[in-house]
């Protein structure tokens, strides 16, 4: 069932029920009303009879008789009864001579003065009344003809009304209900509309301050989000298709040369050296491929411990000799000495640490003109400063903001040996461990990366 169908259904089945329990309210309030006021006004019959036919210290009847005949009676289907104390009957309006109450009830109503009940055809009052020294028991019944008519008539008018009044929620909860759900369906329309070729340029219409509008700007983001992801993920598998082929096409086609014809030692030898620079060549490009996909893990899936920032850098040294070919040094110093260990002392993953600052050491010593990186460490209240320069080629200020992105390499770093992973690897290795990367470059002195890392 849909929503609006839904809110309408809800909507008239509470609001119907509501309706029901006033009528049914109404309607017990109005019959408890009609039997309180009869029974009251057959009270005021009986105590008005007894008044009537007791004169002068004497019960008169005959009186009570007379006006029977003409006009005392103005009660539906009246019955009058009229006992002395010694419960004999004194008067009786019926035909039927024989019917006498019985002697229990009598003696009840002697006993409290005034007693009511309902009976099949109708209520029935009795009063003991006493002036001066003659009393009478009085019993009137009667049958509220106008009464239980006014009742029927208002139990018909209450159910015409909630009939017309559930056709009537009907109508206006389903107008209501495709009002309120008129901006869905809108939505619904315009995400049915959205897929992976369109989704760049494409965002749901927002309007308004309600949850629908607050929906409509959340998958906005996500929309954002996703596209971002997909454009990076057509960029990565293209690039790393491009980079991956390079390497395997130059290793084929050298082998296919050396086994067109037999060669000399010196020529399989330089083939032999060739090769083995482009399998190098492809081994730290899979390196890279890897540590990027681990870098997309979330920090909930890494080990994390405390790790010693300087400690760390320390090995570099000895890391950056094992990776270099030609000879590299790191120069390593504190712009203040700690106090305590915790001052450099990251929460975090050790290999992870290890991959970014190799990473970015590496690339200082491959571009400084002395296979130099200078690598500095401070630290403030709450996070540890590692700054990693060299004084190579720069990077052009048009692309600063995009040495980050997976397989970019700048204008003038084409020559020197890469595949523009490194960088997008830090960034996110940085951001898993709740930091932030930055970088300054200037053409005659060199880049600087600054990575600012929380510590314990």
């Amino acid at each position: 069932m849909k929503i609006k169908y839904k809110i309408a259904l809800y909507y008239t089945i509470s609001a119907a029920l509501m309706l029901i329990a006033f009528a049914v309210l109404a309607y017990y309030f109005s019959a408890k009303s009609r039997k309180a006021e009869y029974l009251e006004r057959l009270e005021y019959r009986a105590r008005s009879i007894a008044n009537v036919i007791i004169e002068d210290g004497n019960v008169k009847v005959d009186l009570l008789r007379k006006l029977d005949r003409t006009t005392f009676q103005d009660l539906y289907k009246e019955t009058i009864l009229v006992y002395n104390p010694s419960y004999d009957l004194l008067y009786s309006n019926l035909k039927d001579t024989t019917i006498r109450t019985h002697p229990r009830l009598l003696n009840f109503i002697k006993e409290n003065k005034l007693y009511s009940y309902d009976k099949g055809s109708g209520e029935v009052v009795g009063v003991y009344y006493t002036e001066g020294d003659v009393s009478v028991i009085v019993i009137v019944s009667s049958f509220d003809k106008y009464g239980f008519q006014n009742l029927r008539n208002l139990s018909q008018i209450l159910l015409l009304e909630l009939i017309t009044a559930v056709i009537v929620l009907v109508g206006v909860g389903y107008f209501f209900a495709r009002k309120m759900v008129e901006p869905i369906d809108q939505l619904v329309q315009q995400v049915d509309s959205i897929n992976a070729n369109n989704m760049h340029d494409t965002q749901v219409a927002v309007k308004g301050k309600d949850e629908i509008a607050k929906l409509g700007a959340n998958f906005n983001t996500m929309l954002q989000r996703l596209s971002e992801s997909f454009h990076l993920q057509k960029s990565f598998v293209s690039n790393a298709s491009h980079e991956l082929r390079t390497p395997l096409a130059a290793i084929i086609s050298q082998l296919q040369v050396a086994l067109s014809k037999d060669r000399s030692r010196e020529e399989y030898l330089a083939l032999l050296t060739s090769v083995l620079e482009d399998a190098e060549n492809l081994s730290d490009l899979s390196n890279g491929l890897l540590q990027l996909a681990q870098s997309e893990m979330r920090q909930q899936e890494f080990v994390l411990s405390n790790v010693r920032i300087d400690e760390l850098l320390m090995e570099m040294t000895t890391l950056i000799r094992l990776k270099q070919k030609t000879p590299s040094k790191v120069e390593i110093h504190f712009v203040k000495v700690p106090d305590n260990d915790s001052m450099v002392t990251c929460y975090g993953n050790e290999n992870l640490l290890k991959v970014l600052f190799l990473n970015l050491i590496d690339n200082a010593c491959k571009f400084s003109e002395n296979n130099t990186a200078w690598v500095s460490i401070d630290f403030y209240t709450q996070y540890i400063l590692v700054q990693i320069k060299d004084n190579g080629i720069g990077i052009p200020p048009e692309e600063i903001n995009k040495i980050f992105e997976p397989f970019y390499r700048g204008r003038n770093a084409l020559q020197i040996r890469g595949h523009g992973l490194g960088l997008s690897i830090c960034k996110k290795i940085v951001q898993i461990h709740n930091g932030h990367i930055t970088v300054t470059a200037t053409p005659s002195e060199g880049t600087t990366f600054a990575v600012i890392l929380p510590h314990i």
